[in-house]
């Protein structure tokens, strides 16, 4: 039999290892672990207005609240790590990622302490205490994740790699609290022989609507509406999935931290090198004047604002209009399975076409499927109505996945156009800021659907179970134009303001490999020691000749 011999690693002309399959899985595991956590995010607002049953008014303002100081946290701890000047054992990157990996184990959990019958005021201090450190925790992990991409690989189709990997593990990182939390945190309602409960009016409790029969003990209680029986949210459930989901998270950073190889010195990634004490109103003055980054930006924002902060209003949509809760994240999660058709050939269609060019199409096909958005609430089946709430999410999801599979990369040649034209990368700075706004429009948005919620109609003090059929149709209006707004936040982020295109990207980094030969040239003069040449003078010559 033969015997199984392991490929040697191959190493490159400086010792490390080449980049490789390793790299990408490790960087994956890395948003992994993020998400294994803060994609609970999407679950938060649902949690806080269903289970804890937050007044709608209350809970927008502190949504706005903890996203506000959310925002400012960013751009302060990206600075933090720029301005680090000190020697860690597993290096400044690892090290505050290891941190942060730690503290968003216990954070995320106490954001879900199952507590509904304290005092209002003591759930405010509950939800801003959890909620201002869980997010803290994520700053201090992501910031240096996300800047760290530029460190691994010099090489722009490694680099595209790694942004599509990121994407992979953020993608599996999300699965599981959009697919499978739903079908674990809601619960029917039997009747237990007790008077009605919260939000059900008597007359549907004691009866079932089709029959007219009374419920025996043990029997679903049926929704009139929608012919599905009632379902309560388990708050317990959550807070028991929020522990798991936070180790699971920090194993996962754990394994990128070992295994994931750093090819450029970190001390390159350096704020002001040369000019003195960190200036951040310069940086952000910079990075105002960097199109790239305000495009990819303004792009992320309108993803945030759109698609993301409608996972609240989804949850209640299907709660209410179609009563069917369980079936909201698995809806969801339709939208991200199009990103995997592109992950094989992502990598060709950018080196082909070039990043911008390949996001706009996506973006445009998104339009398409948030212009289908608006069609479900008039169909009067809501079965069809569903069907076609799912084609338009599909269509919205092709969209996206090419533009999802690149959105990092195009973070990161930000970065290289900040030191192309200024001569300073600020990876930390650049990166810190993109992120300050994106998460800016993740405190907004929620705090302005939480608000119209309210507007249209929903009543937290009653429960998904005591809304109106009209506040239910309302919800399906809502989720449509959150999908609308994203899609053309994304056209004008990408197609107008981002102005790397193919062909400026190829001259970018010609221009700044030509500069880093010369630098490095320099360099070693630089180093090399002084050679004195002396000559002697013939005159001093005390030879004499016989």
């Amino acid at each position: 039999m033969a015997k199984f011999q392991r490929k040697p690693i191959q190493y490159d002309e400086r010792g490390f290892r080449k980049f490789g399959w390793m790299d990408k899985l490790a960087y994956a595991a890395g948003d992994f672990g993020c998400n294994m956590s803060f994609a609970l995010k999407s679950t938060h607002q649902t949690f806080w207005l269903v289970y804890m049953l937050l007044d709608n008014n209350l809970l927008s303002i502190l949504v706005l609240i903890t996203q506000i100081w959310d925002a400012i946290n960013d751009p302060l701890i990206g600075a933090l790590i720029d301005a680090d000047r000190r020697k860690y054992r597993l290096g400044k990157f690892k090290s505050y990622i290891l941190l942060g990996a730690i503290g968003l184990t216990f954070a995320g959990a106490l954001s879900f302490l199952p507590v509904p019958t304290a005092d209002t005021w003591l759930k405010a201090v509950l939800f801003i205490l959890g909620y201002v450190f869980w997010d803290a925790f994520n700053t201090v992990a992501n910031v240096p994740y996300g800047s760290m991409l530029s460190l691994v690989s010099n090489n722009e189709g490694e680099k595209a790699q790694l942004s599509t990997w990121r994407s992979i593990g953020s993608m599996v990182g999300n699965m599981f609290p959009m697919m499978i939390l739903p079908t674990i945190m809601w619960k029917d309602i039997t009747y237990d022989g007790s008077g009605a409960v919260q939000g059900i009016a008597d007359k549907f409790f004691h009866a079932h609507p089709e029959t007219g029969l009374p419920y025996a003990i043990g029997d679903k209680v049926i929704n009139p509406e929608t012919m599905e029986p009632f379902q309560e949210l388990q708050g317990m459930t959550v807070f028991i999935v929020a522990i798991v989901m936070g180790v699971l998270g920090l194993l996962a950073f754990l394994f990128m931290i070992k295994k994931i190889t750093l090819r450029v010195d970190e001390s390159s990634v350096k704020v002001g090198e040369g000019q003195g004490k960190f200036n951040i109103l310069g940086a952000a003055k910079n990075f105002f004047t960097n199109r790239p980054a305000l495009g990819a930006t303004l792009a992320a924002m309108g993803m945030f604002l759109g698609m993301n902060s409608a996972s609240t209003a989804t949850s209640i949509m299907f709660a209410t209009y179609f009563g069917m809760p369980k079936l909201s994240g698995i809806a969801s999660a339709i939208g991200f399975v199009p990103m995997i058709i592109f992950m094989p050939f992502i990598k060709k269609i950018v080196v082909k076409y070039g990043k911008k060019e390949a996001s706009l199409v996506g973006t445009l096909v998104s339009c398409v499927g948030a212009a289908l958005m608006f069609v479900f609430p008039v169909i009067p089946n809501r079965t069809v109505g569903m069907v076609m709430y799912i084609l338009a999410l599909a269509i919205f999801g092709i969209g996206m996945g090419t533009y999802t599979c690149v959105s990092w990369a195009l973070m990161a040649d930000a970065i290289d156009y900040n030191e192309w034209k200024t001569g300073k990368r600020e990876e930390g700075t650049v990166y810190s800021l993109h992120s300050f706004f994106r998460k800016l429009a993740q405190g907004v948005g929620p705090t302005i659907v939480i608000a119209l919620m309210g507007v249209l109609g929903y009543v937290s003090a009653n429960g998904v179970n005591g809304q109106t059929p009209e506040t239910a149709k309302n919800m399906c209006w809502l989720v449509a134009g959150l999908y609308c707004v994203s899609a053309l936040f994304m056209i004008v982020g990408i197609g107008v303001i981002y102005n790397l295109n193919k062909k400026t990207t190829d001259k970018m980094y010609a221009d700044l490999a030509s500069k880093r030969e010369a630098a490095t040239a320099q360099a070693a003069v630089d180093a090399a020691p002084e050679v004195q040449v002396v000559f002697e003078d013939a005159s001093d010559d005390t030879s004499t000749e016989e």
